[in-house]
């Protein structure tokens, strides 16, 4: 009776591995397969971006750039790799042309889109960002006002927003006020309800 149980026993265990197994090259296969269409769709942004360029009056002067750029941190170059989609050119001027695609992505308002532009509108050496939305047949210059320059007014650093902790201190401080200032006459009141 115990080796049928033991027989058991290892034989659940068994298929309990085999399915998660089974569950783990499953989701490996579909991250895969998203990620190899994400990448058909990026390869058919970028060849439908530099039609776009072109149309729009660039010249595509490189494509797929890699740029090594180094920030520092305390003073410490931190080497850092970039691709740039596009290097264009109009009217003398150089710019990176970002390509994207899908709903979010090609949106100044995504974080991540609009500090890439950032990001590279520093680190190369061109004249402005552009950026393509290929679906949409889209091609925008993007302009970050405040960069500082004294021509634009200062450092273009907005004031910061109160903090939560401000609020809840100030609160703190009001709630302690309030309760002293209540404490004489509300013990007053109520000594004369026991009477």
């Amino acid at each position: 009776m115990a080796t049928s149980q033991l027989v058991g026993g290892l034989v659940g265990a068994s298929l309990v591995l085999v399915l998660v197994a089974a569950r783990s090259a499953l989701i490996r296969w579909r991250r895969s397969r998203r990620a190899r269409r994400v990448a058909r769709r990026a390869v058919r942004g970028e060849h439908a971006a530099e039609v776009l360029v072109e149309a729009a009056g660039f010249t595509v002067v490189e494509r797929q750039v890699e740029l090594e750029w180094a920030p520092r941190l305390d003073g410490v170059p931190v080497p850092t790799l970039l691709r740039l989609d596009l290097v264009v050119e109009r009217d003398g001027r150089r710019y990176v042309a970002e390509v994207k695609t899908g709903a979010v992505a090609p949106r100044l308002e995504t974080a991540a889109t609009r500090r890439q532009l950032l990001e590279y509108l520093v680190a190369a050496d061109v004249d402005g960002v552009i950026l393509v939305d290929a679906e949409a047949g889209l091609v925008r210059e993007v302009e970050f006002p405040g960069r500082g320059l004294a021509s634009e007014g200062g450092p273009g650093v907005a004031p910061p927003r109160p903090r939560f902790a401000h609020g809840v201190v100030v609160g703190v401080v009001v709630g302690i006020v309030a309760g002293v200032a209540l404490a004489a006459p509300l013990a007053r009141a109520m000594s004369g309800w026991g009477g």
